[in-house]
């Protein structure tokens, strides 16, 4: 077998047990709250926790892997991820498994974007859209086979059942890893002058933790709250100090200078738009389903299955397709099309049918399927193999960073429609049992939201356009 399909079997199965962690815990979490006495905004600690523990580390564990080793990073990862889980199953207090998630969230950080950057440094720069497109996958069919096996897993054999299983997955993973994987090809590159940046990775830390805990904190308090403001001046100080110290030094964590190239600034930048739309819809359309056409739980799942499948489809085709005809038009078009799910969505009323959800979903997914993994290889065309760690890791930053705004701006949108229809400004006053005008004023706080979102995609399809125009003109002289 072609050494890059066996990189690719065994980092798929680390990064799908990553996903399906993630999905499973969340769909456990009422039950955890239940068994320790707890409410659910204490349980619900244990998936921030994890979440801003990758967060935090996913910069430094990247540069980590290209100084030493990307397999070695990547095995140490699963072994931190294994223990992790398992103290997480047998923990007996609410702050014991929050504390043991914390520990499995530095494992997860260790392989997410060392993994990523092994798969396409084997498929090689020719194969590089192609391999993010395999990725895409991936990720999409874990993201749904999550929720939906830890809906089972917790029904038939408790909340523990959950992280037993993840550290089973954790360990095959491992063995894959171990045996599939060559060290040689995944070595790391070190000069005499390369060190590890500790400062520079306490201080991307910091950014991205007062990024979150602001956007987090905002939607849930008001963004005029002195702890939000606290946050949104750390973060600003944070970032400040962050590129002010990797200028400087010779060895820097995450080379800022990349951001010189139109390339890779602009396809970060609609990166992170992308994942504010599509995390809109993620956040809104279920609490819609159930609380305004009282669709069950069990069924919301499996109308989300048609659009997770052209997400799943769409990724590794445009990924190839763009290996061959370049990233330009597959960027365009994947955001307008995004953006066309996005106003298909906007239409949507109290008494809407399912088939019109599922139209906009399906759209707005094969758009950013579409999308995805050319921006991504436009992105690393002007990185170094040797970074490809670092900016792998800062890829999937890019990612959780626009899911945590995308949440944000729809909280604070929403509600403040509700606010100008009188009614109070938080999403915790809506449920099965709310008035019809109460429901319309979410639905109507929801269809402005995706109108923004829609227009925010629409306007970030320029950047790529920009490009298609500079390079018609050069090809008219």
């Amino acid at each position: 077998m072609d050494y890059k399909w066996r990189a690719f079997i065994a980092v798929a199965i680390g990064l799908f047990t990553s996903v399906f962690d993630a999905g499973t815990v969340t769909v456990a979490l009422p039950s955890m709250a239940e068994y320790f006495h707890t409410e659910l905004p204490t349980a619900q600690w244990v998936v921030i926790g994890y979440g801003l523990t990758i967060a935090a580390l996913l910069l430094p564990m990247g540069r980590l892997s290209d100084l030493v080793g990307r397999k070695r990073v990547y095995l140490l990862g699963f072994v931190v991820f294994i223990i992790g889980g398992l103290l997480s199953a047998v923990a007996t207090h609410i702050f014991w498994l929050i504390g043991a998630k914390v520990i499995q969230g530095v494992g997860a950080a260790m392989n997410q974007g060392t993994g990523i950057a092994m798969i396409i440094s084997s498929f090689g720069e020719n194969n590089r859209g192609k391999a993010l497109g395999l990725i895409m996958s991936i990720v999409g069919v874990g993201g749904v086979a999550g929720p939906a096996a830890g809906g089972v897993l917790v029904g038939l054999l408790g909340w523990q059942s959950v992280l037993y299983t993840t550290s089973f997955m954790g360990l095959v993973s491992a063995i894959a890893a171990l045996l599939l994987l060559d060290a040689s090809k995944h070595r790391g590159v070190r000069t005499d002058t390369d060190e590890f940046d500790w400062f520079g990775a306490a201080l991307s830390s910091c950014v991205l933790l007062s990024f979150l805990a602001a956007m987090t904190l905002g939607s849930r308090i008001g963004w005029d709250d002195a702890s939000v403001v606290a946050c949104f001046t750390a973060f600003v100080a944070a970032l400040g100090m962050f590129i002010f110290w990797e200028l400087r030094i010779s060895s820097p964590m995450m080379d800022v200078r990349l951001f010189k190239a139109w390339v890779f600034s602009t396809g970060v930048a609609c990166n992170y738009i992308s994942f504010i739309g599509m995390q809109s819809i993620r956040f809104l359309v279920p609490f819609y389903l159930q609380m305004v056409l009282k669709v069950s739980p069990t069924v919301i799942g499996w109308l989300i299955v048609p659009s997770a499948i052209c997400l799943a489809i769409m990724g590794p085709l445009s990924g190839r397709l763009s290996d061959r005809y370049g990233w330009v038009v597959f960027n365009i078009a994947g955001l307008v099309i995004s953006a066309g799910g996005l106003l298909i969505l906007c239409t949507l009323r109290v008494d809407s049918s399912l088939a019109l959800v599922v139209l906009g979903m399906v759209i707005q997914s094969t758009g950013i399927g579409i999308f995805n993994a050319p921006n991504n290889s436009s992105v690393l065309s002007v990185v170094a193999p040797a970074r490809y760690g670092v900016v792998s890791g800062f890829l999937q930053l890019v990612r959780n960073s626009g899911n945590v705004t995308g949440v944000a701006v729809a909280t604070a949108i929403v509600t403040s429609v509700m606010v100008t229809m009188g009614y109070p400004p938080t999403m915790s006053a809506i449920n099965e049992n709310s008035d019809m005008n109460l429901l319309f004023s979410f639905t109507k706080g929801l269809r402005v939201t995706f109108v923004f979102c829609a227009v925010l995609l629409l306007a970030a399809s320029a950047f790529p356009l920009s490009d298609l125009l500079r390079k018609s003109v050069k090809g008219l002289r």
